[in-house]
């Protein structure tokens, strides 16, 4: 029986207690459940809820259109040539409220010319609702980004949020994780170095 590469990723992070199924918000429950918003726990879950699923060949993604925290319009193009980790998240997700410190601190470890987490949220309020969000959780590190349309999670195929994508320097997709994450866990990190090392030539 031939075994992929993908399914070696995902026994590998089995293997090292990463993979943990825990639900996550499918697209027919999130409006009944935005106005009922908890705070979030002090820290990321200490594992992800998903397998990380890098593909044997990388895929298209499709075009986006966004905001940073300027205001300024902005596309997944103007991304090109920087692997980026594409968080699709939203302030009353809870899920995506308590893994969002652990993407800070990975912004905070990797961040730099050739990598950028990317939060795409999909609040509907817009950039007011995003920036009290990360006051106050006190989120230094990443960037703001709002896509108020909210249709970027459908045009990705995702089933719900959070969902992450890591993006090569090319614009395809290399992997995706559904849920949420311990995304400064040492084990995340790695597949996050493993990918910049392949985009800059230097695998091991």
């Amino acid at each position: 029986m031939r075994v992929t590469t993908a399914a070696v990723v995902v026994l590998a992070l089995a293997a090292a207690g990463l993979v943990v199924f825990r639900p996550y918000h499918p697209f027919t429950a999130i409006q009944a459940e935005e106005s009922q918003v908890a705070k979030p726990a002090p820290s990321a879950p200490s594992a992800a809820s998903r397998a990380f699923v890098m593909h044997e060949t990388p895929q298209p993604v499709p075009e986006l259109h966004f905001v940073d925290g300027d205001g300024k319009e902005l596309s997944l193009a103007d991304f090109r040539g920087r692997t980026i980790l594409l968080n699709i998240w939203a302030t009353w997700c809870v899920p995506c409220r308590r893994e969002m410190p652990a993407l800070d601190r990975l912004q905070a470890k990797l961040g730099g010319p050739d990598f950028e987490v990317v939060p795409l949220s999909i609040d509907r309020d817009g950039l007011p609702k995003v920036k009290a969000f990360y006051a106050e959780l006190g989120l230094k590190s990443l960037g703001i980004y709002v896509d108020a349309s909210g249709k970027a999670p459908y045009r990705l195929g995702a089933l719900g949020i959070p969902t992450t994508l890591l993006i090569n320097p090319e614009g395809l997709e290399a992997g995706r994780l559904a849920g949420e994450a311990a995304w400064d866990n040492s084990e995340l990190v790695s597949v996050i170095q493993q990918q910049l090392k392949q985009a800059a030539g230097t695998v091991d």
